[in-house]
């Protein structure tokens, strides 16, 4: 073996040992395969694949070395807004909690926007048992008992609604039924 082929394997060998990502990274996989690929060759073709095999193997240890820092990082620009935001944001929540109290504001317009629907279907003159009235009520009832409730109930809603109209549209068009009323009559007429 080469001094590539073998320093490659020993350098793939101590990522192993220390559970480095790298191992079944891209950069891991391409090393591993130039040195399976180098060992089966000979002459012109495994010189090439030897340098490759080298030049990758320098790159990976001058990543793993620290970089030589030649002056005072704490005194730039940048340092200085770091070191600011940082400082602005140690009492504020993460912007998951952001998401999620957005979520429940959407969530509880949405239902009172779903409610207001509702209400504008509702017939002036309705009768007690009119059905969109009776489904305003309902709804206005969840609403006032488990506002959660509702919101979960409106979203199913919504679900099942939008699966109906897919079915719709890809649903295809019958033909009204033949009356067979015509048929009897023309055979009455025939007697």
């Amino acid at each position: 073996m080469t001094d590539s082929v073998t320093r490659a394997r020993e350098m793939l060998d101590a990522w192993r040992e220390r559970g480095d990502v790298r191992v079944d990274g891209m950069s891991g996989r391409i090393i591993e395969a130039l040195t399976q690929r180098a060992a089966c060759h000979e002459g012109d073709a495994r010189r090439v694949l030897d340098e490759r095999l080298a030049a990758l193997l320098d790159a990976q240890e001058a990543a793993d070395e620290p970089a030589a820092v030649t002056h005072d990082t704490a005194n730039t620009p940048f340092a200085a807004l770091l070191d600011e935001l940082n400082q602005r944001s140690q009492g504020r929540p993460a912007p998951a909690e952001y998401l999620d109290a957005l979520r429940a504001v959407w969530t509880s317009v949405s239902a009172e926007k779903r409610l207001r629907e509702s209400l504008a279907q509702v017939p002036k003159n309705a009768g007690p048992l009119n059905s969109s009235s009776l489904v305003h009520r309902s709804l206005a009832l969840m609403g006032d008992v488990s506002p959660d409730y509702l919101q979960h109930f409106l979203g199913y809603v919504d679900a099942l609604s939008w699966m109906d109209a897919l079915t719709l549209v890809g649903a295809p068009v019958k033909d009204a039924p033949r009356a067979a009323s015509q048929k009897k009559t023309a055979r009455g007429k025939a007697r």
